[in-house]
């Protein structure tokens, strides 16, 4: 039997070999496509629940990014350090208010924006994190750009990351083929894309953009194996602050790699090691067909996608069943994606994280948490809420048990975060085994949440502002964003809200 070196060898071997030089006809100039299509794709264009879609995306991304800057402990090193550069006052911090040169000001923005892992979430990980911060910055160190343009440059930027992750034909690529995590690794390119449309970028330019975003391209999973570290939390301030770069020097003339995506050391060869991408998911109907639709979700819950199946599975057995916590003896979550497992191992150190940003990587912990309140917020991530007695009387009744099977397939619905292959079983002292496998969770494409429900989240985001702002910006920052595509000038929103 060959080791999973030899295999990964074989697999590269056979892969450049069968890609060569360029792709097969089917796959040929894939990138220029990608290219092509964040240059050219129009407002006009969109379908009504994409723009609705995008204007959501850039209101939940905002929130969370601040809310961040008080709950996460290395919002301020971050924001301290960007500060103490000076430099050009071109675009505005979030949760701490100054501004700084526009590539510094996203990497603050990008990290605190997946710090409290409580970002929108879909195909390829958390796609607005790596395309809202870049847009944005460089939207408020332009000037005059409006909501039609900057609800396009998302639009371009979000539908190229979920198609590149979906033509990967691995089940569970990032956790169980070459492990890197697809937030950070496809970001580089999405948020080019979302950034170079910003600046007006032609074809030609953004090609150029997409290659200086692949040539930086990293987001190996290693830094959330096991406990959890500060780079899993700021990936996207690393991606989104090259994808700024890379738009910036393609719009001075720097050429970038052609082909970053398809060619013979592009990303399917150097970095997910297929052979047989789906093209026809990667560039079929570009600017007709927006797969983000049936893909992306915001979430409910301030915790890893991976723990949002077993929240749901004990919502429905605690409702369907008129649960108590008292009435558990043991909890039992069963199978899952990769993800699932890497959150739930080794027990006893996620039954009890230390930090908050290890609790929110806990399935074991998160879900101790619904079962004793009956939901998840902010304050369960404190100091306080990670020593909260209720949720240590329950813990230690909590407990995982790993399947050693993938039963989805690439392209399925929320195939990584294991949404459909999460069971809980609950025993309790009176005898009964109860068990509930979900097939979505609230807050995703097939159960959506409503605008009011986003904006009392964006409304309690925001109420931790390292740096308080006004009720009366809130609300008007509110008012624009739900009116984004009659926005003139996008700045006023950064201005509202970190000015």
């Amino acid at each position: 039997m060959s080791t999973t070196g030899e295999h990964a060898a074989k697999l590269t071997t056979h892969t450049v070999q069968k890609l060569k030089d360029e792709a097969p006809p089917e796959g040929r100039n894939a990138t220029l496509k990608l290219a092509h299509h964040a240059a050219t794709l129009e407002f006009k264009a969109l379908p009504r629940e994409i723009i609705t879609l995008m204007k959501q995306c850039v209101l939940d991304t905002i929130g969370c990014s601040i809310a961040a800057s008080s709950l996460a402990a290395e919002a301020r090193i971050v924001a301290d350090y960007v500060k103490r550069f000076g430099g050009q006052a071109e675009s505005s911090i979030l949760g701490f208010g100054g501004k700084a040169p526009a590539p510094w000001a996203v990497f603050v923005n990008g990290s605190l924006g997946h710090m409290l892992d409580y970002d929108d979430i879909g195909e390829g990980g958390h796609v607005s994190v790596v395309t809202v911060p870049p847009a944005f910055a460089l939207a408020e160190k332009l000037g005059g750009i409006t909501g039609k343009h900057m609800i396009a440059a998302l639009a371009a930027g979000t539908d190229i990351h979920t198609r590149i992750s979906q033509s990967f034909n691995i089940p569970d690529w990032s956790q169980q083929a070459e492990g890197w995590l697809a937030t950070q690794l496809l970001g580089y390119i999405s948020g080019a894309a979302a950034a170079g449309r910003i600046l007006g970028l032609d074809e030609k330019q953004m090609e150029n953009a997409l290659g200086i975003g692949f040539n930086q391209l990293a987001g190996s999973r290693q830094m959330g194996v096991g406990a959890a570290t500060d780079m899993r939390g700021m990936q996207a301030g690393f991606s989104g602050q090259a994808a700024t770069l890379a738009a910036e020097l393609a719009q001075l003339g720097l050429t970038g790699p052609k082909q970053a995506v398809e060619g013979r050391h592009g990303i399917f060869t150097n970095y997910v090691r297929t052979a047989d991408p789906n093209w026809d998911a990667l560039v079929g109907k570009l600017g007709e067909r927006f797969p983000l639709l049936q893909t992306h979700g915001f979430k409910v819950w301030p915790c890893c996608g991976d723990v949002r199946p077993s929240n749901t599975a004990v919502m429905q057995l605690t409702r369907d069943h008129k649960l108590r916590p008292e009435d558990v003896e043991s909890l039992t979550i069963i199978g899952g994606s990769g993800g699932t497992k890497l959150l739930s191992e080794p027990i006893e150190q996620k039954r009890r994280p230390k930090t908050s940003i290890d609790a929110k990587y806990s399935v074991p912990f998160t879900t101790a948490v619904m079962m004793a309140k009956g939901n998840v917020t902010l304050r369960d991530y404190t100091d306080e809420g990670l020593n909260d007695p209720q949720t240590m009387a329950m813990v230690d009744r909590v407990s995982y048990r790993a399947t050693g099977e993938i039963l989805k397939k690439p392209g399925d619905p929320f195939v990584w975060s294991g949404v459909g292959l999460v069971a809980v079983e609950i025993k309790t002292r009176d005898g009964r085994l109860l068990k509930c496998q979900p097939d979505t969770v609230p807050g995703d494409s097939r159960s959506p949440v409503s605008q009011e429900v986003l904006e009392e989240k964006f409304r309690d985001c925001v109420s931790f502002a390292a740096r308080p702002i006004p009720a009366k910006n809130v609300e008007r920052a509110i008012v624009l964003i739900r009116d984004l595509e009659n926005v003139s000038d996008c700045a006023e929103i950064m201005t509202l809200l970190a000015g």
